[in-house]
């Protein structure tokens, strides 16, 4: 596979390739590791054969574009771009989750406060990037990442719109989902911000009742529903679902954009009104601005709700009929102005009315279907069985024949659907490429043409989940109506449980090998100041000897050495009692302090093990450095009890003696210490050892 290649490779000296985390029709994602800024990136690489088409160059650098304008919680972050020579990337913010609809389709339907959060996080990514003056035209759950902690993020900025900026044109395939396509999108009307909100309408039309509003066999029909067809109430197929809910996905649903939400800050206040109050619905009056009837019958209902009662007092008809008049005149000018729109709202030497034929009991083949496209139909085919007819013999139509539609030459077409008979013998397909497609929308496909699938769940390291890896039989297979397929469904990588390694103490580079041969990732590495040696690991996200996942990222806090101080400083002087000489002596070495070891007779501390010191635990002493010696520490060791032989144990002669009441007056002691320290009665003979 092309991806290959990559995994290793360090681009640009800076990114490093770990692993591929997705791949889609134009480019690849893999995990990567910033080693400037010693962060886990997704890093989002133009396929080869993409990378040197000119419109998906431009489409990425769209993409590149859109997202560094942006900077929000709820849209993942660009950090970088390359565009230069064959290589084509994006460096993003590295997202641990699922998309949408992924979740959708395993969790099936969800609860309407879960959608509801969901989409307010949706609508508050919207709001900032409509602010921007960008238009995201691809809003569909493929392009919203659910985080494990419930944040939504906003991906895929591909086909958005910029302020001031060409519109990129790209094929059918690319330019938004059909089956989430705002009518003006489809139609290739100008679109705004509240093409944006009618995808929105359906995601949450799909998060709530599992299934889409529209449904046909081409895209092209889909997105002829989309401009003509007024979708099925999602009540009809959730009963409980509140009506408030309704009102908001019909709202954001409606074909003239005047009649939506007209901001994405307005969508989501009642969204936030909902989840406040699950009762919660639109005034009447809100209702009747966001469904009032247009046209004459829309004038009429106005004037009546409108017009104010007569008082009955008032002897002068002079009101009621200045009122009827005005009336008159209102309605006569809206039919004029109708019947002018009517006439110019397409242009009339491209309209033309059509009569739809009987098909009925003629034999269908492809010639039939190129001849009827050519006369202006969108022909859609279901099959049916029927033992009385011939096979292939069209059953039913729809349209009735000779029903009249009008049609758009170069443009709008009339869909014409057909069924028709199957030949139960014979009737045979090469079996298509399913593979990367959402296993349900398979289902339905195979479902259409009279086929039965069943579902088969097995790990896959780079399909995503709910996404079919292979049919079975396989892609171009010769298959009957009676041939049963097997869909193999990625549900997602193959999980193992290892035991966490020690990580504290290792280097940097140590820490990452360790990972590595335990099939763990370096999370995130932060550094912070320590007096332990630099690229030493401080601490690590999971304890030693935890059971973790294979796959799991493992954060990591590295030293980054001792502050950098100029000039003479001082530290507070550990309490050193009790504690081993040995011990004692690394650490005022590693904090370069100057220190005399003073034994002494003591009966309370064992042997080696520091009695006291001067100057005391808790003042401040300075550190030797270029400018300055330091501050000198004498440390009384225990040399145990007193021994009862009258012969004092031969040591060796000190360096430097103590003085007899208190060190010398050039060492500045930051505590002055008693008369009676150092001892009047020393040992006859002491040992003085400088680190110096």
């Amino acid at each position: 596979m092309e991806f290959e290649k990559y995994i290793g490779r360090v681009l640009d000296n800076r990114y490093k390739i770990v692993k591929v985390i997705g791949k889609g029709g134009m480019a690849i994602v893999f995990e990567a590791l910033d080693l400037a800024m010693k962060r886990v990136v997704a890093l989002k690489i133009l396929k080869d054969d993409v990378a040197k088409d000119p419109q998906s160059v431009k489409r990425f650098v769209n993409e590149s574009k859109a997202i560094s304008m942006l900077s929000h919680q709820n849209i993942v972050s660009i950090y970088d771009i390359s565009i230069k020579g064959d290589l084509k990337y994006i460096v993003m913010e590295r997202v641990e989750g699922i998309t949408l609809k992924n979740y959708i389709t395993r969790k099936g339907a969800l609860t309407s406060r879960e959608a509801l959060v969901y989409t307010q996080q949706i609508l508050k990514a919207l709001e900032h990037a409509h602010s921007k003056g960008i238009i995201h035209r691809d809003i569909k759950p493929q392009n919203i990442m659910l985080l494990k902690n419930g944040v939504i993020k906003v991906t895929d900025f591909g086909i958005a719109k910029l302020p001031n900026a060409e519109t990129v044109t790209v094929a059918d395939k690319a330019i938004g989902t059909v089956y989430y396509i705002s009518p003006e999108q489809a139609s290739g009307k100008t679109i705004d911000p509240r093409s944006d909100l009618y995808s929105l309408g359906i995601v949450m039309y799909e998060m709530l009742t599992g299934d889409l509003p529209f449904r046909a066999d081409t895209p092209v029909s889909v997105a002829l529903k989309q401009i003509n067809e007024q979708p099925n109430p999602p009540r009809e197929k959730v009963p409980k679902l509140a009506v408030g809910v309704e009102q908001i996905i019909l709202t954001a649903m409606e074909k003239n954009p005047d009649k939506r939400f007209q901001s994405a800050t307005a969508m989501r206040k009642h969204v936030e009104q909902m989840l406040a109050n699950p009762a919660y619905v639109f005034s009447s009056k809100k209702m009747a601005a966001v469904s009032a009837p247009t046209g004459v019958r829309g004038v009429l209902s106005k004037l009546k709700s409108d017009k104010p009662k007569p008082k009955r007092q008032s002897g002068s008809m002079l009101p009621v009929i200045a009122g009827i008049c005005l009336a008159f005149v209102i309605i006569i000018s809206i039919l004029f102005v109708n019947i002018i729109v009517d006439l110019f709202k397409d242009d009339p030497t491209t309209r033309k009315e059509i009569v739809v034929p009987d098909l009925i009991n003629v034999v269908y083949s492809e010639e039939l279907k190129a001849e009827l496209e050519a006369q202006g139909y969108n022909v859609i085919i279901d099959y049916a069985d029927n033992p009385n007819a011939e096979p292939y013999t069209i059953l039913k139509q729809k349209p009735l024949k000779d029903s009249k539609r009008v049609i758009i030459e170069g443009g709008k077409k009339c869909d014409l659907t057909l069924t028709v008979c199957r030949d139960e013998n014979a009737m045979t397909y090469a079996l298509s490429n399913y593979t990367m497609m959402d296993y349900r929308t398979v289902e339905i496909k195979l479902e259409k043409i009279g086929m039965k699938s069943t579902v088969k769940f097995e790990k896959d390291e780079i399909i995503p989940e709910g996404m079919v890896i292979r049919t079975d039989p396989p892609e171009g297979a010769i298959v009957s109506k009676d041939t049963l397929i097997t869909l193999y469904v990625s549900d997602g990588p193959d999980v193992k449980m290892v035991e966490m390694p020690k990580l504290v103490g290792k280097t940097l580079e140590q820490a990452k090998q360790i990972l590595a041969n335990y099939q763990l990732n370096d999370g995130n590495i932060t550094y912070q100041e320590s007096d332990r040696p630099k690229g030493e690991i401080l601490q690590q996200s999971v304890e030693e000897g935890t059971q973790v996942s294979s796959g799991s990222d493992i954060h990591l806090v590295v030293s980054q050495g001792a502050a950098q101080t100029v000039g003479p400083t001082t530290v507070k002087l550990s309490n050193f009692a009790g504690q081993h000489i040995d011990d004692v002596r690394d650490m005022l070495e590693e904090l370069k302090l100057r220190y005399t070891i003073i034994p002494e007779y003591n009966d309370s501390r064992a042997n080696g093990y520091v009695i006291k010191t001067y100057p005391a635990a808790g003042a401040d002493v300075t550190p030797s450095s270029s400018d300055s010696e330091g501050t000198m520490i004498y440390i009384y060791v225990s040399q145990g009890s007193k021994p009862v032989e009258s012969e004092p144990p031969m040591t060796q002669s000190p360096a430097t003696e103590p003085p007899a009441t208190e060190p010398p007056a050039t060492e500045s002691p930051a505590t002055e210490p008693p008369a009676t320290e150092p001892p009047a009665t020393q040992p006859p003979s002491t040992e003085a050892t400088p680190n110096n």
